[in-house]
């Protein structure tokens, strides 16, 4: 039975989505001009050299070699889904491409929780359709025409599932060095991929110091992640974690000024109404 229990890892996982959605946004705006595994590579940077000061300077026990292994692994998975997932966001409109590669990321990782830890209570489940339901809404296409970067979105997504569960199955070391293992791995991924290809074009300054603040917020929502991995049940978890589109879309509408259709509104009123139920079942 989960019960209020699960709150604590809700309250966890909505910070996530704040964190991942800001990032989100600075990433795929930034590599609209700048290239996304050059940029992902940086961020990593950012994200690593964070969270290792973080976890020695407050003297943190280091996890144990199978929690550090499936940290790493889900660390190279999901930065590879991240430079993907920024290409994505660079060519089409980001109100697509994030809910679509959240869907594949969400929908994996709540299958194979339910299969290994068992079916949440009747509301939490519910509140896995509402907000599958508001995703989809969110990420359906305008028109007849395959919008661009959907492919990535989705390739992106199968990343990001793996990033869930691996992370699930590292246990329960210091979140701090959870997540610097993660991103030190993310780091060597893409920066194996961007010396290897050369891939330093585009380019311009601002954008490498938004790539860094994109990394430090991008992994202080897999801390977050983490912490509620920790403490409650992974499917609900990664379905509430999996809500960060909805801040990615409202800054694009902000700032961007994307249009905000009424799929896409009553999408994220049913996001938005599937929390409580996630929380509270």
């Amino acid at each position: 039975m989960q019960g209020p229990s699960q709150i604590p890892s809700s309250i966890y996982a909505l910070y996530a989505v704040c964190a991942w959605g800001i990032s989100d946004f600075l990433g795929g705006y930034t590599s609209r001009r700048f290239n996304s595994f050059f940029l992902a590579m940086l961020g990593h940077a950012g994200g690593f050299t964070l969270m290792l000061s973080i976890a020695t300077a407050n003297h943190l026990p280091f996890p144990s070699p199978r929690s550090i292994a499936w940290g790493m692994i889900a660390g190279a998975s999901g930065g590879t889904a991240l430079a993907l997932f920024y290409r994505a966001l660079s060519q089409g409109n980001m109100g697509l491409a994030a809910p679509v590669s959240t869907v594949v990321g969400a929908a994996i990782p709540a299958v194979f929780s339910i299969w290994i830890e068992g079916f949440p209570r009747p509301l939490a489940i519910s509140g896995f359709a509402l907000a599958l339901i508001g995703i989809w809404l969110i990420s359906r296409p305008e028109g007849s025409t395959r919008p661009q970067g959907l492919g990535l979105a989705l390739i992106s997504g199968l990343g990001f599932a793996g990033f869930y569960i691996c992370m699930k199955e590292a246990g329960s070391g210091a979140a701090s060095w959870l997540a610097a293992c993660s991103r030190g791995a993310s780091f060597v991924v893409t920066a194996i991929i961007t010396l290897a290809g050369r891939k330093f074009r585009p380019f311009y300054p601002a954008g490498a110091a938004i790539g860094l603040l994109a990394g430090c917020l991008d992994v202080s929502g897999t801390f977050m992640f983490v912490r509620a991995a920790q403490t409650g049940r992974l499917a609900p978890t990664v379905v509430l974690a999996s809500l960060y589109p909805v801040i990615t879309i409202l800054l694009a509408r902000a700032i961007l000024k994307e249009r905000f259709t009424p799929l896409k509104t009553a999408g994220m009123a049913a996001a938005l109404a599937a929390v409580p139920m996630i929380a509270r079942g």
